[in-house]
């Protein structure tokens, strides 16, 4: 139930190529815009409608986007809201509503050979993290023990 808090599924294009910064630390930062259109049937024919999503990722994420996301980029991104408090130009205070990047998924992202393909750009889950982590220390533990066993038999 934990995963459908503060979840949210986009499919949409990239509004303009992704602005990138690099920290200090080399940690990367990709800000882009997302437009999704939605069509409604009206009395007087179809209208439709498109919303603009602030994107953010960070770190892999940012890397793999630079790398492969350009301004009409037909992608699907799996996130959270993060709601961000900034000081404007005008020196008010700002609330900014932005998507924070899980997981992209690129649809027909064009190759060299202009062959349709898709890349997954796919970060581990908090319980993907935890079982890894999980095994990490059983294969930790069993060693331990191995080599204190090894050490009682030498002595």
């Amino acid at each position: 139930m934990n995963k459908l808090q503060n979840a949210v599924n986009l499919i949409g294009r990239a509004g303009n190529t992704p602005i990138i910064r690099t920290f200090e630390n080399g940690v990367k930062l990709a800000k882009f815009s997302l437009a999704t259109s939605s069509t409604y049937l009206e009395v007087n024919g179809k209208r439709k409608e498109t919303q603009w999503h602030n994107i953010v990722a960070w770190g892999k994420k940012a890397e793999l986007i630079e790398k492969f996301v350009k301004k009409g980029q037909l992608m699907a991104v799996d996130g959270k809201l993060v709601n961000r408090l900034f000081r404007g130009n005008d020196g008010l205070n700002k609330r900014m509503t932005e998507i924070q990047v899980n997981e992209v998924l690129l649809i027909n992202a064009k190759q060299k050979r202009k062959e349709s393909a898709q890349l997954t750009i796919k970060m581990p889950t908090p319980e993907q993290i935890k079982e890894v982590k999980k095994n990490q220390v059983k294969a930790l533990s069993a060693k331990n023990k191995a080599e204190r066993a090894s050490l009682k038999k030498a002595s």
